[in-house]
């Protein structure tokens, strides 16, 4: 009887964070509200609308999923709330686990202080795919969490594998909003089977990715078949920076493409140039015809290929400027309100975003390393090497590696400098960083309390996956 009280302590605390967390969200919403909207926002808005063609120049999945939102509310705003949920709901579900695990109550605040860190909420509240994918690794951590916490309490199979469906979908839906995605996805679901399995066999390995490849190619194949978005080629994008920044100008005028587009390439180039654009110079310095890259798509792509093998040097040193560019100068660490628009979608609360402007803004000057790209992926390389050897050494070493791998895949393929690229890394480093320090020096966790529910605790002993399930 002596311990019902704790129990009931244990549970009041449980629920404190769910509170904090719930106030997190709801202070999330009033601030961003209606969501903060980049041009690429609005495009994806008028798109979900109906106001423009669905194109895969964006990943059509958000367009769809915010044209099911605003259907199901009559709201733009229903997507910065999803988003918002999505956050402090993955960050309540870490935090109650980081709780049941260590008995800590501030590390287990710490954790939803995590989702309060300028440099997670400069975005939080922006309509972005990169905010998408990130948040989306953010919940199949959770997912993987709640399955080290339930692992060794022997879970009944179907929330075994309720659990693992439910982690790869939220990976899928970061791969599909966000393709490099799939880089950090990949350690992230590693560490999903492993917390759910302990030592799972070669047969769960396999059906746990068929899970995940499912997971990729239904709604990829839905989408295609029956939203069948425009193609808009905007994979030449890049080459079209590699084209411009690399070759010559006197190269790019004798090059075997059409004339239109070779002039398009010589002006091009002359306008980087001249104004010092590094990149992006599709938005920047070409002259854009009316179909954009669908008509240059072929043409820039086959000069791409006979071309880059033979300017390796000039290739490898564009790249590593634009890579280290990003590192030591990242850009863009703070979108501002909504972009002006023409469909009447203004800032609800302008002294609350001003508050956050002045909060962000003012870090950013105080703390800017905290704003490098250079910072977090040093930051995912010691977390992917020296993971330590305590409670929580498996998330943290998945979470630098998704991390650095996320980083470092976008050496061939960056187009911009900007913060949102590194906003997964800094989110999960943060976390790493977090985990590596609560879990320091424990091997196991407490004992549960006497009447408290089973399976809330992770013993020493990870039996092996003996039946291959």
């Amino acid at each position: 009887m002596g311990q019902k009280p704790l129990v009931a302590r244990t549970q009041r605390w449980v629920w404190g964070l769910a509170a904090v967390a719930a106030l997190c969200c709801l202070a999330t919403v009033l601030v961003f509200a209606p969501g903060f909207l980049s041009p690429d926002s609005l495009d994806q808005l008028r798109q979900a609308q109906g106001k423009a063609p669905l194109t895969d120049w964006h990943p059509p999945v958000l367009s769809l999923v915010w044209r099911a939102l605003i259907a199901l509310t009559g709201s733009v705003t229903s997507m910065l709330v999803l988003q918002s949920a999505v956050l402090w709901g993955a960050l309540w579900v870490l935090a109650r686990c980081v709780w049941e695990l260590t008995r800590s109550r501030g590390g287990s605040l710490a954790v939803l202080g995590v989702g309060l860190a300028p440099f997670v909420l400069n975005f939080a509240g922006v309509v972005w795919k990169d905010v998408h994918a990130a948040f989306a690794l953010l919940a199949a951590c959770a997912v993987a969490f709640t399955g080290l916490l339930l692992r060794d309490s022997a879970p009944r199979p179907a929330l075994r594998w309720g659990l693992l469906w439910l982690g790869v979908l939220f990976l899928a839906y970061a791969i599909l909003v966000r393709k490099n995605a799939v880089v950090a996805a990949v350690p992230v679901f590693v560490m999903l089977v492993l917390a759910l399995w302990g030592r799972p066999g070669r047969r769960t390995w396999v059906t746990c990715t068929a899970a995940l490849l499912a997971a990729l190619a239904v709604p990829a194949a839905a989408i295609s078949l029956f939203a069948a978005p425009l193609q808009t080629k905007q994979g030449a994008q890049i080459m079209l920076d590699d084209l411009v920044h690399v070759l010559s100008v006197e190269e790019l005028r004798s090059a075997d493409v059409p004339p239109a587009l070779r002039d398009r390439l010589v002006d091009s180039a002359r306008e980087c140039e001249r104004t010092g654009a590094l990149s992006d110079a599709y938005w920047a310095c070409y002259q854009r015809p009316a179909d954009g890259l669908r008509g240059d798509s072929g043409a820039i792509t086959s000069l791409w290929l006979r071309e880059m093998g033979g300017h390796v040097p000039g290739y490898l040193q564009y790249r590593l400027l634009l890579f280290t560019t990003l590192l030591f100068e990242t850009d863009y660490a703070y979108k501002a309100g909504i972009t002006r628009n023409d469909l009447g979608i203004e800032v609800a609360h302008p002294r609350l975003e001003d508050a956050l402007g002045t909060y962000v803004k003012g870090m950013i000057e105080d703390l800017p390393w905290l704003f490098r790209g250079w910072f977090w992926l040093t930051v995912a390389l010691v977390l992917a090497v020296r993971p330590g050897r305590g409670l929580f050494a498996l998330p943290v070493r998945a979470l630098g590696i998704s991390s650095a791998a996320y980083i470092l895949g976008y050496l061939p393929i960056m187009p911009a400098t900007d913060f949102r690229y590194v906003y997964w890394p800094a989110l999960a480093c943060t976390l790493g960083l977090l985990l590596l320090w609560l879990g320091r020096g424990r091997t196991a966790p407490p004992p549960a309390a006497p009447g408290a529910t089973a399976g809330r605790t992770l013993p020493v002993h990870q039996p092996a996956d003996a039946g291959g399930q």
